[in-house]
């Protein structure tokens, strides 16, 4: 039988860029102990752990966890490209829900480099070959390019080209995302840009992208304690924040057949596992009124609205300009700031949605909170491909 689950507690450092943040080690520990002290759970109940992380050798997530304590626990490390954290949190939930233990943690960092994401293997087979030869059939100029720049970038370009969208539209996104961020403590960013700034930065791709429109690489690490009712009841813990329903996704024939820029970055897993959300907590795009999303690239956050059902497939320009994805409009986009603005540590980013989202479902976002709220929905996407969707609610 399933049991309910419930976050007890989440702990999240103040990400930096590369070269100035603590070892990746020293990261991982703190977002755990920082988590178990929210949750006022001692580690010594901890019964499994999954660590999520990119860029770094196997066991990583025991050489962070060893700090906090060594208690003989199953400890099982998640790489799931930009997707690892959501993905620890997945299994974390998945085994207090079917009964395997009452008390998991998810954790996640990144200890990054400078400069765009690459492969540290070139004796081998890249991933995402798949990806990258659909991308190179519809869009042959883009070869040479880095790599997120090229898929992400080029799927922006495509909706501009079916639909009419302006790049002014990407600017106004990365815009919102410097004013969210502005409100959190914890994001690198924090320096409010104007739509017409970013329009005037470092062009990298001539009508399409300026640099402010492309989250940097960024350090950082977060972490989450995933109960079952009886667990909480036993200890006492905190049992407000409740995981309603979640999904996981991998691609399907249709993102590559036919080839479509759009449909590469992951749009159809998105719409995958987002309705396999909806159906199985019984709600619909309209009951969301908070929405931490992946927006690696300003482009992918305007996608993201089409494939999560806030508006309808070449609506999300109007979406943007009609004001409803702010304060104010149909559904608060990225209140943290989202990965443009917060900083994206692939391994702790789906990890640092779940800890902004508890806060907001608390009330306890501070100047970022929304108000009103029932239900918290997280999207975290990894090409290659996953995309993990969660619903959160009031327990």
């Amino acid at each position: 039988m399933s049991q309910k689950t419930y976050v007890a507690g989440v702990g999240m450092i103040q990400f930096a860029k590369p070269g100035a943040s603590k070892s990746y080690i020293e990261m991982g520990a703190e977002a755990v102990r920082l988590a178990l002290k929210d949750a006022g759970v001692d580690f010594k109940l901890i019964q499994q752990a999954y660590a999520g992380y990119v860029y770094g050798d196997s066991t990583c997530g025991q050489s962070a966890l060893y700090e906090v304590g060594m208690t003989g626990i199953p400890v099982i490390n998640v790489n799931n490209n930009c997707a690892s954290g959501s993905t620890a949190l997945f299994l974390a939930r998945q085994a207090v829900e079917s009964g395997a233990v009452d008390c998991a943690l998810a954790f996640g960092f990144e200890q990054m480099q400078p400069g765009a994401l690459k492969s540290i293997w070139d004796d081998r087979e890249p991933t995402m070959g798949k990806s990258y030869r659909a991308a190179t059939e519809v869009f042959p100029e883009g070869v040479g390019m880095p790599g997120a720049l090229m898929l992400f970038g080029g799927a922006g370009k495509e909706h501009m080209e079916k639909y009419g969208t302006q790049m002014s539209t990407f600017a106004a996104i990365r815009a919102k995302a410097s004013r969210h961020a502005a409100n959190n403590p914890l994001a690198v960013f924090k320096k409010v840009v104007t739509t017409e700034d970013v329009m005037a930065d470092q062009v990298v791709w001539e009508g399409v992208m300026t640099r402010l429109m492309a989250c940097p690489p960024t350090c950082g690490g977060a972490a989450a304690i995933i109960v079952s009712e009886r667990f909480a009841k036993k200890h006492g813990l905190r049992t407000d924040v409740a995981i309603l329903a979640q999904a996981m996704a991998s691609d399907t024939p249709e993102a590559f057949e036919p080839p479509s820029m759009i449909s590469v970055v992951g749009t159809g897993m998105t719409r995958l596992a987002s309705q396999e959300v909806y159906e199985k907590a019984g709600v619909g795009p309209e009951d969301i009124r908070v929405c931490e999303l992946h927006d690696c690239f300003a482009h992918n956050e305007l996608l993201t609205y089409e494939g999560l059902g806030f508006c309808k497939v070449g609506e999300g320009e109007k979406f943007v300009l009609d004001g409803n994805n702010t304060y104010g409009g149909q559904v608060v986009i990225n209140p943290s700031g989202g990965l443009l603005s917060k900083g994206h540590p692939l391994g702790a980013t789906g990890l640092a949605q779940c800890y902004e989202l508890s806060h907001q479902l608390r009330g306890s976002a501070e100047a970022r909170q929304v108000e009103g709220l029932q239900h918290a929905l997280q999207h975290n996407l990894g090409l290659g491909g996953v995309g993990v969707v969660t619903l959160y609610g009031r327990g």
